[in-house]
């Protein structure tokens, strides 16, 4: 690492990790990870994107943590019952399970919810109006996502506030080196999470509805389509990459747009760069930064050979602003011509609320940018999250007076 460098997870790398992913990619684009085992970093676009399309990697992943002693941790427990989140799974078993899951999040689909995302909006940028200020996150990117994921699933909007913070700390998981209170606290929202669907699922076996875990419900009832424990890590996890994600997309677009004023002033004079806009926004700072996948097969790539078991975490971040593949990679270009990022993965994990992050990315940010072109920043101390995964800020407040 260069002096001017901040290592890889430290503060200032959350802060800005994209000098680090340069100087990484420039010196050592297939990164031996020393907290790890049998685990390596991918920096380069081509290497990343060649891993997610060839499906002999797998998401299966289990990454062992090195302990200072030179030991292995043990294995940390994750999914229910041995059941395993949809995006840790492989076909046929992943193709199954998102079949069921995917009716919703089909293109014609998602756009049905435009209307439903837009008053939603309109009526938190009224009430900004009023006041005369708007926390992004809290007050935007918080609330729409969230709002719009719970009303797919079924679940009352209500609820929002008492598993929020079960959400907070369950998503640490992802972060996969963490103290064992960080884990203890990822494990205890996880439970949380479970005994609350626990409790969805019974109320909705009795009083089905039109929404995503009625739906759910039903397929599990048909017999051999969807386990039980399928049903409710699955329906957890919807729950909280529905709005977690979104919520980091309208947050890091808003800040990256307040920080390039004349983009920002380009889009409101042109609504036609809604669709472009938001793709640029999730190559130049994306919400999740890393996925892992573990080699089933020997294979060479980036001039590294893998043997079966070998894990690699995707610097999705890094390979966005990789200059071999987008020229000027840390110019912000809302009119870039090229959507072919990895924020969203590829391939058969290739996201599958893909389609409802970018509508909520075009609806929210649109409306902002065209409302309020000459909104200001307020907030002064400017702070990620301790998450390392999903990047996103604690705050974003602006004023929108004038």
């Amino acid at each position: 690492m260069s002096d001017t460098t901040p290592p890889m997870g430290s503060a200032a790398f959350r802060s800005d990790p994209y000098p680090t992913y340069h100087h990484l990619r420039r010196t050592v684009p297939v990164l031996k990870a020393p907290q790890f085992d049998r685990t390596w970093v991918l920096l380069r676009f081509a290497d990343c994107e060649a891993v997610l399309r060839d499906q002999r990697w797998s998401g299966a992943t289990g990454l062992r943590r090195v302990l200072p002693d030179g030991s292995l941790a043990p294995r940390r427990r994750t999914g229910v019952g041995g059941t395993q989140p949809l995006g840790f799974t492989d076909p046929p078993e992943h193709t199954r399970v998102r079949r069921l899951m995917a009716k919703v999040f089909t293109p014609r689909a998602v756009e049905s919810l435009r209307p439903r995302i837009q008053g939603l909006v309109d009526e938190i940028l009224d009430a900004a109006a009023d006041r005369g200020e708007l926390d992004l996150i809290a007050d935007l990117g918080d609330v729409v996502p969230m709002m719009v994921i719970c009303e797919i699933l079924g679940v009352p909007p209500a609820d929002r506030d008492r598993f929020k913070p079960w959400s907070n700390a369950a998503t640490r998981a992802f972060d996969g080196v963490i103290d064992d209170d960080t884990a203890a606290e990822a494990r205890a929202g996880f439970r949380s999470l479970l005994a609350y669907i626990d409790d969805l699922i019974e109320d909705h076996r009795s009083h089905p509805g039109d929404d995503l875990l009625s739906a759910l419900i039903a397929a599990e009832e048909d017999g051999d389509r969807l386990t039980t424990d399928e049903l409710r890590v699955n329906a957890v996890t919807l729950l909280v990459a529905g709005h977690e994600t979104t919520t980091n997309l309208i947050g890091n677009g808003a800040h990256a747009l307040l920080r390039h004023p004349d983009q920002l002033a380009r889009w409101h004079t042109d609504p036609s760069l809604d669709a472009s806009a938001v793709e640029e926004l999730l190559r130049y700072d994306p919400m999740a930064q890393f996925v892992n996948r573990v080699a089933t097969h020997p294979t060479d790539l980036g001039g590294h050979h893998f043997d079966p078991g070998d894990h690699v975490i995707l610097a999705l971040g890094a390979a966005n602003r990789d200059p071999e593949r987008f020229p000027d990679p840390d110019r912000l270009d809302l009119g870039r011509d090229d959507g072919h990022h990895l924020t969203f993965a590829y391939g058969a994990h290739h996201c599958l609320g893909a389609a409802l992050a970018r509508l909520e990315g075009q609806v929210a940010l649109g409306t902002l940018v065209h409302r309020f072109p000459h909104m200001r920043l307020l907030t002064t101390d400017i702070r990620y999250r301790d998450h390392l995964t999903l990047r996103g800020l604690t705050e974003l407040r602006v004023t929108v007076a004038g």
